[in-house]
């Protein structure tokens, strides 16, 4: 029997004070009773109204509310508080049965309300001990009242019937307390449990990359993390409408909706640029649809790391295989030059010497992707860098000093690695050499502070037809090129360099010529670290 009721267990004082508010508000029916015009009593409970009915009510009430305070303000010592006020509660009900005439008065029925509270919240074998104090006191009054008041002497088989019942309404009203309390501790530790998952579901919305919009069936945004406020500009409003904050979404939400569109559009925002947005309902019984948004650049991004940890791989691996090789081509292509033959082989030795260079500079471009890395960044006044620069290219590549023209403001600096920008310039101004008129000044590199603070530009501008619209969109692809002997590596290197050092590298889409700017850093501002994708390289 023990085991029944020591399972799971709380003092539970808001009943208890729930159960005292009750015995106060008895107390107070038994005083006004007590203040009736005499014969109701007699009539009703066989009680005399008087001095003692009324000393005994409030002495009782008195002690309720005393017990009643206490159960508030002092939350201590559950089990001796609840057995005072259920040892207080059979003795002023015991006595007020022996007065009223025995169990035949109905009184003792007050018993079975108080005992069934106290098992409700009581614990284990107090229970019975209730019980059994209120037998004994019922059974006891009975007694004394056959023998000295004349009580009909059958009322002691109602009196055992009725202490029965005390110890049936115990047992089962701990049974269910008991059954209560488990399914209390069982919601309790569900509601810990989902508030847990709630944070972690929350910590993973706001740490993902992409924006999670959580739209219910009136357009009205209900959820958002940090990424998709930031990529809708959202503003500090709670729950702001969707057709508000963005209408070319709201418009592909309410076409997916009405089965009219795909499950998902692409749209552009001024300050987000380009973003892709992708539908899932849910299963919530609001019909609420997750909106998932990716930035189509960085995902275009990530594509490009990709291709360029693979590239690295790559390289690293069949570098050392083909210029062994090839070093041994070009060689034995040296030594058939020295022997006199014909017009026949002299061409066909200039073929294979073109092509061994051409592949010799291709191993050299994407060597050159591995070591984009590997840069030291120095403050680098732009007039002198460029001078020597173009002192440099002109003596490499044979051309007349007047076709390239210097014009860099002398107080210019550039936060930069000085071999990246010596191999993004040469790619530039010998992509612009081989498309320019060459005449006099048809290439310019012009060096100047930018047009946003802390920021230098510079400009490589040739007098050619330009960049034809239908190839802008792939000039900075790897291994794409329109000229026969091109690698397709330069300007895609270039870029690659740029972004390492922080710049960037553009071309101008309204120019009539060939018209390329780097805008660079002017100061030691920190750098953007190289991904991981890149460290492969």
């Amino acid at each position: 029997m023990t085991g029944w009721f020591s399972g799971v267990w709380e003092a539970s004082w808001r009943p208890f004070q729930y159960f005292n508010l009750y015995r106060l508000i008895l107390a107070g029916l038994v005083l006004l009773a007590a203040g009736m015009p005499p014969g109701w009593l007699a009539s009703t409970l066989h009680l005399a109204s008087g001095k003692a009915m009324l000393g005994g009510g409030v002495f009782y009430m008195a002690l309720v509310g005393v017990g009643l305070l206490a159960s508030i303000h002092w939350q201590v010592r559950f089990n001796l508080q609840l057995s005072f006020q259920m040892l207080l509660d059979v003795l002023a009900i015991g006595c007020l049965m022996y007065v009223a005439g025995g169990v035949s008065s109905g009184v003792g029925t007050l018993l079975l309300v108080s005992l069934a509270t106290a098992s409700l919240v009581g614990r284990g074998r107090l229970v019975l001990f209730y019980a059994a104090l209120a037998t004994l006191a019922t059974l006891s009054m009975q007694v004394l009242g056959v023998v000295f008041k004349g009580f009909d002497p059958a009322g002691i088989v109602q009196a055992g019937l009725l202490s029965a019942g005390f110890f049936a309404t115990a047992i089962l009203a701990r049974l269910l307390g008991q059954r209560v309390m488990v399914n209390e501790e069982l919601a309790r530790q569900r509601g810990v449990s989902l508030e847990n998952q709630g944070r972690i579901s929350q910590r993973v919305i706001e740490r993902m990359q992409d924006g999670v919009l959580v739209v219910d069936g009136q357009g009205i945004i209900q959820q958002h993390n940090p990424v998709a406020r930031e990529m809708l500009a959202l503003g500090e409003e709670t729950h702001p409408r969707l057709s508000e904050s963005c209408p070319q979404l709201a418009q592909g939400l309410m076409r997916w909706l009405d089965g009219q569109g795909p499950p998902g559009i692409d749209f552009s925002l001024p300050a987000s640029g380009d973003l892709r947005a992708r539908f899932e309902r849910t299963a919530s019984s609001a019909g609420e649809v997750l909106v998932f948004l990716e930035d189509l650049g960085r995902i275009q991004e990530r594509a490009q790391q990709l291709k360029l940890a693979a590239l690295g791989r790559l390289t690293a691996s069949i570098a050392h295989e083909i210029r062994n090789p090839l070093s041994a081509i070009g060689h034995a292509g040296e030594l058939l030059k020295e022997e006199r033959r014909g017009e026949m082989q002299d061409r066909l030795l200039k073929i294979l010497a073109d092509n061994v260079a051409r592949l010799d500079r291709i191993v050299a471009d994407v060597l050159e992707l591995g070591r984009r890395d590997r840069m030291q960044p120095e403050q680098l006044t732009l007039l002198p860098f460029c001078q020597q620069f173009i002192d440099s290219f002109e003596v490499s590549q044979g051309i007349d000093p007047a076709i390239v023209r210097l014009e860099v403001d002398a107080d210019v600096s550039l936060y930069f690695d000085r071999n990246h920008l010596f191999q993004i310039l040469w790619n530039l101004l010998a992509n612009a050499i081989r498309h320019s008129q060459g005449k006099t000044a048809s290439v310019r590199l012009v060096g100047r502070a930018g047009s946003l603070g802390g920021r230098v530009e510079l400009h490589v501008i040739d007098d050619g037809g330009g960049v034809p619209e239908s190839v802008r969109a792939q000039i900075f692809e790897p291994f794409f090129t329109t000229h026969h002997y091109g690698t397709g590596l330069g300007l895609f290197i270039a870029r690659e360099l740029s972004e390492a050092n922080g710049a960037t590298l553009d071309l101008v889409q309204d120019a009539e010529s060939g018209h390329f700017v780097l805008s660079g850093r002017s100061d030691t501002c920190l750098l953007p670290e190289p991904s991981a994708a890149r460290a492969e390289n």
